[in-house]
């Protein structure tokens, strides 16, 4: 079936007033983007954030009276500069099938690949990881994500014991149990994640090495390798955790981190840590550190 679709260019405090109103009309789907390509950096836990410049999306049938939709938000406060906006018709396509071609598999280093489930791996040979999109962060496409797997990928990983602070979706847990460790805890504060990196374990094969857990229950140990992907904010109010899962020798792999941010984050451990060089991808940077 053909669409249309609505597009509006609103300040985030009234972009989900004018998503409810878009609901409250029909659409069948909303959906917020960047109008200006702007980042957003370190939401809390469990806060949703909106760009400064929101693009609100409503997408309605082909043969929807749009033009009632037009003259009733013309009449709202959102736009005291005048409204603007852009109609845009939509052919009919399968976009479930249109959806999984934007994903292919994705290699890091030398023999690591992200694969999604429904294609073939470009070598089977390697070590191939299957993980599909879904509600917990991490599916390799972000800097951050990508600066661990080829930190990983470049280890001898066998017999080691690992710590993934802030698991998310399982990848780097489930990558350095494919790449030879022998167990992995992961620790996050979702437990959708949980339930992500459980699931895309099974996937892989290698549920029965990985422990996972919530803060709280979180076990008291020491790992050959800790890696924490997650913000500059929570790496320095955590450091003494994270710390202490560290033993001397072990190797401490924090990204999430813009390269701004680099000196706040060592600062925090650099009296227990000698540090590598920085390494960065675009604006993200990894951190390995070795417990002194």
């Amino acid at each position: 079936m053909p669409w249309q679709q609505i597009k509006i260019n609103v300040k985030a405090a009234d972009a989900e007033a004018l998503g409810d109103i878009l609901h409250d009309m029909q659409a069948q789907a909303v959906t917020f983007i960047d109008a200006k390509d702007t980042p957003v950096y370190e939401p809390k836990p469990g806060e949703v954030l909106l760009w400064p410049d929101t693009q609100v999306i409503g997408l309605y049938d082909a043969d929807f009276d749009i033009q009632a939709v037009i003259d009733e938000l013309a009449s709202h406060s959102f736009f005291e500069e005048g409204f603007h906006y852009v109609l845009d018709q939509l052919e009919d396509k399968e976009w479930e099938r249109e959806w999984m071609e934007n994903f292919h598999p994705m290699k890091f280093g030398e023999r690591l690949w992200i694969c999604p489930s429904w294609r073939d791996a470009p070598d089977p040979s390697a070590v191939n990881v299957k993980l599909d999109p879904g509600l917990a962060f991490g599916t390799g496409t972000h800097p951050t994500t990508s600066l661990c797997l080829k930190w990983l990928d470049a280890q001898t990983l066998e017999q080691s014991t690992m710590v993934d602070f802030g698991c998310g979706s399982g990848i780097l847990a489930v990558a350095a149990l494919k790449l030879g460790a022998k167990r992995v805890i992961g620790i996050d504060i979702d437990p959708q994640a949980l339930l992500a990196s459980e699931q895309n374990a099974a996937n892989n094969e290698v549920a029965d090495k990985l422990e996972l857990y919530l803060p709280q229950s979180q076990p008291s140990l020491q790992a050959d390798v800790v890696m924490a992907n997650i913000l500059a904010a929570p790496l320095k109010e955590l450091s003494s955790v994270i710390t202490g899962f560290c033993r001397p020798g072990t190797s401490l792999v924090m990204s999430g981190i813009l390269l701004s941010q680099v000196n706040e984050v060592l600062s925090k451990y650099e009296q227990n840590f000698a540090f590598d060089a920085v390494v960065s991808e675009g604006e993200w940077v990894r951190l390995v550190g070795h417990r002194k």
